[in-house]
């Protein structure tokens, strides 16, 4: 099972409104639990002998403060596209400490440019922009925390 096919099962999981779904399959052990603000996933690999399983670590929680203050602004931000994070993970700007950023507010995106990374299970999942247009903002600070559907930029298409 690929990294792509679970997220896929959150996705469908969050929006099933179930509120803990398990699969269990040959190497790999899946739980999923949801509850009212957050959703946590567990993955179990278990190699071909019988070795103690790792638990991934639960994802931080996203504070709801922030969360309360984005709708004030949300008259003024109605008319840019919001890009939100497609797993749950660490959010990194840049490819590596050495590296320059991905993107800057105020620079010109095209379809299909890497905005960021987003770290899950130690992989690292390249989040390319879907739209093109100017980043207005970048709503994520580096090396933060985020969830599943967590808005990351607001981009202004015209």
């Amino acid at each position: 099972m690929d990294i792509k096919e679970i997220q896929n099962l959150i996705k469908f999981v969050a929006k099933s409104g179930a509120s803990e779904v398990k699969l269990e399959m040959d190497d790999i052990k899946i739980t999923i639990k949801t509850a009212a603000d957050s959703e946590t996933t567990i993955v179990h690999q278990v190699p071909a002998a019988s070795v103690p399983q790792v638990v991934a670590p639960a994802p931080v929680p996203v504070t709801p403060e922030p969360a309360a203050a984005a709708p004030a602004p949300a008259s003024d931000d109605s008319k840019y596209i919001t890009i939100k994070s497609p797993i749950i993970g660490t959010f990194y700007r840049k490819p590596s400490p050495d590296k320059p950023l991905f993107v800057e507010v105020g620079q010109t995106i095209a379809e299909g440019d890497v905005l960021c990374i987003i770290e899950a299970m130690k992989l690292f999942n390249e989040i390319e922009s879907e739209v093109s247009g100017k980043i207005v903002k970048i709503l994520v600070d580096d090396a933060s925390p985020v969830e599943f559907d967590q808005p990351l930029f607001l981009v202004d298409p015209s």
